[in-house]
């Protein structure tokens, strides 16, 4: 019996269901095509499939069978940002439907509201999976469209479950799919057919599958033969097959039969693979397998294995959700977006968010990982909220992961300088990005492992191993430096001196940095003695001394140019507080001396254990940094007024340009260049450090009491909890309110298109949960606080 090829089944499926089909034919005609970029950073939802470890590592055959390698993301009510292969190889930028109605054509997020729910909740509303129901909304009441998005946890494919409804009059849908192959907006190739929709570059190939044919298919160049400039005349036109031998920036779109009354409901699946066949072949497996199997396997139900496994395994997470103040809602949903942002090759590669900041102005021509790749400081962070909620697996998996982020012989672009410290941002792989050095993250790593083996889930003979070979490297760079040869970097680094704080920006003196690398080199001291090195244990501890004894000369002024003249500083490149050296220019911002320029960093003294809660110093510089009497360029603490309570927040420092324009709105950078007017707004990591802080305080005598536990709760929690969107997602940062309003006009205290969501945000919600279910600091460490905490 004669096969059907894939058209001609389409025509005849597309013919028995009574919706005439139009083939696609011939090649997409050369022309001129529009700048890509990637997409808008505010993302409600992030998701992936759970997979099981076998043996430490992702392994095909395990609990969870086949490892899904598919991420997505999603943002004003679309599909937006879509990996398959490693985290930060984006295949997809976008994924949003247009829809014809009587009045005229509307696009979803521009046109539409949206509201973004988790799909698979418990029963006080928590989510069990990050499955999303998402539903746009025709501001003009004509239609609506919910989608529901999830992976296939045993293919390489995204399904997604669309349905339409049409309120007012009929409503023609088209499937608009923006592909960005090979993580890059050009260079496409791509067909279309009733049937199907491929792109492909670099050896990666994709393939959207409909349940049932689309009537009219095409292929075109974004800009000249796209769906929606197609559109701009009221109908399709075009149905062309083919990019042929030319490559570039492509649409491809698919018209689905018309809505006159009630809802249809559709099913897609986007199936990845090295080749035509393996993308087709997951997207027909997805299809086959259906949208309830499909989804029941990515929840986990029943006997199958997925994210209500994964849940079930945290065993702290019960008592994390009684210390929060929404009943675990964000909490449930902060330890789902951790996992989620972890690779799928490289096991324990924890990512700093899956969004590219501003990305909506950001050049998609070249390949660019935003914030898709490791900053060992963001991945301490998130490994140890992971370890808060109980975790045993991901956070051991991490730290076994760190020497392939480590600076050393096999590191590209090393020359033979200096190692033993940590990259400042890597690829999954270990690929460098950024080469300059952070003293806190060579720290982080010391501090990591020996929070791991105080919890009894680091074998000594694991901490011996990991000392000799990753360890102390690390801390007899913190104790020596020396001078760095990697790609462009060839500066001597002095300890604790640091070519880059923990905002990436300056070299100098800081606090924060100053605390962890204290608190890095005496945990370090602390393995080295189990390790059988009391030599190198009394050096780390001699060096912590050191910087503990010069700390306050160096950053501690006391005839500063703010208030009584009384604060830390938060950067200086002298060995005198009281000859501050400038800040230098970043951000498109001037360049004042460094006691004109306050920041929370101090704090962090106070978190590892270096200060007590008490020390005069932290005191004095506390006023200083919460005056809200200051002009908004220098100002740092804003209250914002939420659901009625009244909530605290802090910019990272003041001059802080790493934000939107204030006198236009516009993106920051945005025509890559920096502009004066650039503004660093909220964010929400500090409204949890600060709350870390209080404890402490609260601490200083005793376990804190009842009222102090409450009060951190209503102030601290419950602020971190106002500042996620519908979809449970914390930003980097938030609108404050100052200056002209971007053009997404957030509202006050909502996520900017800075980065949505960022790990470190809901990590630090995490461990404040923690904290405060322990009534103690949860990434404090005894031997710093026994050998200063005191002083």
């Amino acid at each position: 019996m004669r096969r059907l090829s894939v058209s001609a089944a389409a025509l005849t499926a597309a013919a028995a269901l009574g919706s005439p089909a139009l083939a696609a034919t011939g090649t997409v005609p050369p022309a001129p095509q529009a700048p890509t970029t990637w997409a808008y950073a505010a993302k409600t939802g992030v998701g992936a499939s759970y997979e099981a470890y076998v043996d430490g590592a992702y392994k095909d055959g395990g609990p969870t069978g086949t490892v899904s390698k598919v991420w997505y993301s999603i943002a004003d009510g679309v599909l937006t940002e879509t990996m398959y292969g490693l985290i930060h190889q984006a295949q997809i930028k976008q994924l949003r439907f247009a829809v014809m109605t009587p009045t005229g054509l509307a696009v979803e997020g521009v046109d539409t509201t949206s509201k973004t729910e988790f799909l698979h909740v418990d029963a006080a509303g928590r989510p069990l999976s990050p499955a999303y129901r998402i539903t746009t909304t025709d501001k003009q009441g004509r239609f609506e469209i919910e989608k529901r998005i999830f992976t296939d946890p045993d293919r390489q494919s995204l399904f997604l479950r669309v349905t339409v409804r049409a309120l007012k009059g009929s409503a023609t849908p088209y499937l608009l799919l923006e592909p960005h192959m090979a993580n890059t907006g050009g260079n496409d190739a791509g067909g279309a057919n009733v049937g199907w929709l491929t792109a492909n570059d670099g050896g990666v190939f994709l393939t959207l599958k409909p349940s049932r044919p689309f009537t009219k298919a095409s292929v075109g160049w974004m800009g000249a033969s796209d769906g929606l400039t197609d559109l701009a005349d009221g109908k399709m036109d075009n149905a062309y097959a083919t990019t042929g031998a030319a490559r570039g920036a492509i649409m491809l779109t698919g018209q689905l039969p018309t809505v006159k009354r009630g809802e249809q409901t559709f099913d897609f699946a986007i199936g990845f693979g090295p080749d035509a066949s393996a993308s087709a072949a997951s997207a027909d497996g997805s299809l086959k397998t259906g949208y309830a199997e499909v989804l029941a396997r990515f929840n986990g139900e029943g006997d199958r294995v997925g994210w209500e496994d994964y849940l079930a395994s945290l065993t702290e997470l019960p008592r994390l959700r009684e210390a929060s103040t929404d009943g675990g809602k964000l909490v449930q949903a902060s330890a789902l977006a951790l996992k989620v942002q972890e690779d799928r090759t490289y096991a324990g590669a924890l990512i700093a968010s899956l969004s590219n900041p501003w990305g909506d102005t950001v050049s998609a021509e070249n390949p660019s990982t935003g914030y898709k790749a490791v900053w060992p400081r963001d991945f301490y962070q998130c490994a140890m909220a992971l370890a808060a909620l109980g975790d045993r697996q991901t956070p051991l998996a991490s730290f076994r992961y760190l020497p392939r982020v480590q600076v050393g012989p096999n590191t590209p672009k090393y020359r033979g300088g200096a190692g033993g410290w940590f990259l400042q941002k890597a690829e999954v792989d270990g690929t460098p990005e950024w080469v300059g050095v952070q003293l806190d993250q060579t720290a982080m790593p010391i501090m990591l492992g020996w929070k791991l083996w105080k919890l009894g889930w680091l074998p000594e003979g694991d901490v011996t191993a990991s000392y000799r070979s990753m360890l102390k490297p690390a801390a007899d760079f913190l104790v020596d430096g020396g001078k760095v040869d990697i790609d462009w970097n060839h500066e001597t680094i002095v300890p604790p001196f640091t070519q880059q704080e923990r905002w990436e920006e300056q070299p100098g003196h800081s606090p924060s940095t100053t605390a962890a690398v204290i608190a890095g080199l005496t945990v370090a001291a602390d393995i080295a003695d189990q390790a059988g090195d009391p030599a190198s244990a009394a050096r780390y501890r001699k060096a912590a001394d050191d910087y503990s004894a010069k700390l306050e000369a160096r950053l501690f002024t006391t005839a500063g140019a703010l208030g009584d003249g009384r604060y830390y500083l938060r950067i200086n490149r002298t060995e005198d507080a009281s000859r501050p050296s400038t800040i230098e220019v970043r951000n498109g911002q001037g360049e004042p001396t460094a006691d004109k320029v306050l920041d929370a960093g101090f704090l962090e003294l106070v978190r590892y254990g270096v200060r007590r809660a008490d020390d005069p110093h932290v005191l004095a510089t506390l006023p200083e940094l919460d005056d809200q009497g200051r002009e908004d360029v220098s100002r740092v603490h804003y209250d914002f007024r939420l659901d009625g309570q009244t909530y605290p927040g802090w910019r990272r420092y003041g001059t802080d340009g790493y934000g939107e324009d204030t006198a236009n709105g516009a993106n920051y950078g945005a025509g890559g260049q920096m502009h004066a007017g650039q503004r660093g707004r909220v964010w929400p990591i500090f409204t949890g450090e600060r709350g870390h802080y209080e404890l402490a305080a609260a601490g200083l005598n005793g376990a804190p009491d009842a009222a102090a536990i409450a009060r951190i709760r209503k102030t601290y929690v419950a602020g971190m909890e106002a500042f996620a969107n519908d979809g449970l997602m914390l930003s980097e940062q938030v609108w404050d309110g100052v200056g002209h309003p971007t053009s997404h006009a957030e509202a006050l205290g909502e996520g900017t298109n800075s980065a949505t969501p960022l790990a470190w945000s809901h990590a630090e919600y995490v461990k404040l949960l923690r904290s405060v279910s322990d009534g103690v600091v949860w990434d404090s460490y005894a031997p710093v606080k026994a050998r200063y905490g005191a002083k």
